[in-house]
Formats: C-alpha cells, structure tokens, sequence
C-alpha cells in the first residue's frame, strides 16, 4: 500500500494518574527526521517514544508532540537542599549586622532563592510513566498511519490514471511514425517531380533509400517500448507494499522523463511533437505525486 509522506495523528489517553495528548504531523523528507517534543521532566522517555515513531514513519519529516497533565500526585520529588539553605541564611544574618537591618529571614525566602528547592523526575515511577507515555503514542501512530494510507490511495490512483494515459499517447507515437515516413517519400516525389518537370525515371530507387534513412533517423521503437515498460514498472511498484516506493519511484519517471526528451528530439511532426509534450506534462504531475510518496 502506498502511504504518503504527509499525515496528521492525534491520541488521548488516560491511566488515572495522569491525562496525555500525542500529536504527530508529517511532512516531505528525503530521509527519515523524527524530533520529539515534551516537557522536560519526561525526557527519560523520549527514545523510546522516537523508536515507535520511526517504527512507522520511515521516510517524511515527523514531529511528535505530547503534552502530560498530572490528576493525582506529582511524576516528581521536591528535593531541599540544607546544607546550602544553611549557607543562605548565615550570609542573609551577617548582611544584617553589617548592614543594620531588622527583620526575621522567612523559610519561605529561603525557599525562593536558587538551588534551595528544586523538583526532579521521581525515577521510581519512569518505567510506568514510559509505558503510559508509549501507549499513547501507539495510538496517536495508529491513527497517523491511517491517515498517510488514506492519501496514499489517492495519491496511487491518480498516478496510475496519468500512467494509463500515457501509454494511450505512446500508442499514438507508434501509429503515427509510419504515415511520417510515407508522407516524408511522397514530399521527395513531388520535389523531384517539380525539379524534373514531372520525369521519375530513375529516381524511384533514391526516394526509397532516402526514405528508408530517414526512417531510420526518427525511429523511436526502442524509446516506446522502454516508455511502456517503464508504466509497467510503474504498476507493479504501486502494488508492491512490502517496503516504501517513493524513491524507487522517483527514479523511475526520472527514466521515463527521459525516453520522452529523446522521442522529442527525434520527432519530425507537429502530431507526434504534440503527443510528446502531453507525455512529458503527465509525467511532470506523476513526478509531482511521487514527491509525497514514503
């Protein structure tokens, strides 16, 4: 199946203690980007949360939010430090006699100043924090997958349509390089006919071997049959859900892009000059798609 590189992934979860929110937005990458984004205090967990993405998203720029609201107690311990509180309020006491200043020296004071009390993960809880954390990624995942499928299929059904018209153009190429050549050699009649008021004696055999190297000039049955195994190709990339297709693909129509400059650039009609150029803008919006592709 064919997913696209842009998606949207939303999960809500709940494990009594805390309430999560995982979002995951996705957009075109060459390669695999995975950042994470979550409050500080969980960040024991962010690898475990970066390898369920990239479980997923194996090409595209992901980025995961999470946001984590505490309903019970807190994921965390207040530490105090005494030894340095102690320190604080020697120095405060000594200011005051040098300063002359009165007052009484708060616990909550000493509570403010830096370093004295601090909050720090309570590291008992990581592994059912961690486990809450990935559950709601899994989800969110999940969802996001769905939604990268769901513009895949678009994405595959428009490809294949633009694949099938042009192996109708090809087709047209095809039957109409005959008739060139046939025009070519009655072209060379009617000038040998004006140049030798209308003698062809002797001249029949020229027109034929004239004709036969220019057909030879503008014979494009190599291109077309690489042109139509190349949509083939197409097809069976399409189909092929094992792995991401996306830079297969873009390989591909870079090879199809080019059978068409060289078809071009053999032509010697305006039919033919038109077929390819609708060829090349189906193949530009194939291109386009592909882009998308994981």
């Amino acid at each position: 199946m064919v997913k696209s590189m842009t998606g949207f992934g939303r999960s809500e979860y709940s494990d009594g203690k805390r309430n999560i929110t995982v979002e995951i937005r996705s957009v075109n990458h060459r390669y695999s980007d995975v950042s994470v984004k979550m409050p500080r205090r969980y960040s024991f967990a962010e690898d475990r949360i970066r390898k369920i993405v990239r479980s997923s998203v194996l090409r595209g720029k992901a980025e995961v939010f999470i946001s984590v609201e505490n309903t019970g107690e807190e994921d965390v311990s207040i530490i105090l430090n005494t030894a340095l509180a102690q320190q604080y309020l020697h120095s405060l006491r000594e200011l005051q006699e040098i300063s002359g200043a009165q007052g009484n020296i708060s616990p909550e004071y000493l509570a403010s100043l830096p370093d004295v009390m601090k909050s720090v993960p309570d590291t008992g809880k990581e592994d059912e924090i961690t486990q809450a954390l990935a559950e709601a990624a899994e989800t969110a995942v999940l969802r996001h997958t769905q939604m990268r499928a769901a513009e895949g299929e678009k994405l595959a059904e428009d490809i294949l349509k633009r694949a099938s018209l042009i192996d109708e153009l090809v087709n047209r190429v095809e039957e109409r390089s005959p008739d060139v050549v046939r025009e070519y050699a009655e072209k060379l009649r009617v000038r040998i006919a004006e140049l030798t008021d209308g003698v062809l004696e002797g001249a029949e055999e020229k027109i034929l071997l004239e004709a036969a190297l220019f057909a030879d000039k503008i014979n494009v049955t190599e291109e077309v049959v690489r042109l139509r195994s190349h949509t083939g190709q197409l097809r069976k990339i399409i189909a092929d859900s094992s792995q991401p297709q996306g830079k297969k693909l873009d390989f591909l129509v870079q090879e199809m892009n080019r059978e068409a400059n060289t078809i071009g650039s053999k032509a010697n009609d305006l039919e033919i000059t038109s077929c390819v150029l609708e060829i090349k803008s189906e193949i530009e919006k194939i291109r386009e798609q592909v882009q998308n592709i994981e």
